[in-house]
């Protein structure tokens, strides 16, 4: 069973310039990358015109490592200084669901722990401490 902590980057609309620049400066190379133009449409929740060109999820490799990237969601709060989460990333649905349950204890969660079109079990919290950290079960989409 696998479990990776990876630093994930939340930019305000500037995740394309970010990701060049570590990409630059860090010597990596880009694993993954997509808009919120490229994800599928819910009749629901329309993506507006000004959403399309961020991006939603990259990747990129730094040597043995990985940095994770996405934009906001044009109108969604951004603060400077807590812009990076942890990605929580594991092969096993069981225990990304038991890394949900126990960091939710005394945390606030944003995403309840659920199926999405890019995981089998992903979800968001912030754990007692104020550390945020994306729980994602991967299902080979993501890189």
């Amino acid at each position: 069973m696998s479990v990776q902590l990876i630093p994930y980057f939340v930019m305000n609309g500037n995740a394309r310039e970010a990701i060049e620049f570590y990409v630059k400066a860090l010597d990596g190379n880009v694993l993954f990358s997509q808009t919120f133009g490229d994800m599928p449409e819910s009749p629901d929740f329309p993506i507006p015109a000004e959403a399309k060109d961020r991006i939603t999820h990259a990747t990129i490799q730094v040597g043995e490592s990985q940095l994770m990237f996405s934009d906001t969601f044009p109108g969604q709060p951004h603060q400077i200084g807590n812009q990076v989460t942890v990605c929580i990333s594991t092969d096993s649905l069981e225990k990304s669901q038991r890394i949900f349950e126990a960091l939710k204890e005394g945390g606030q969660v944003s995403m309840p722990f659920q199926k999405t079109f890019f995981s089998p079990g992903y979800a968001v919290v912030t754990d007692k401490f104020g550390v945020t950290f994306q729980i994602n079960t991967e299902n080979g989409c993501l890189e």
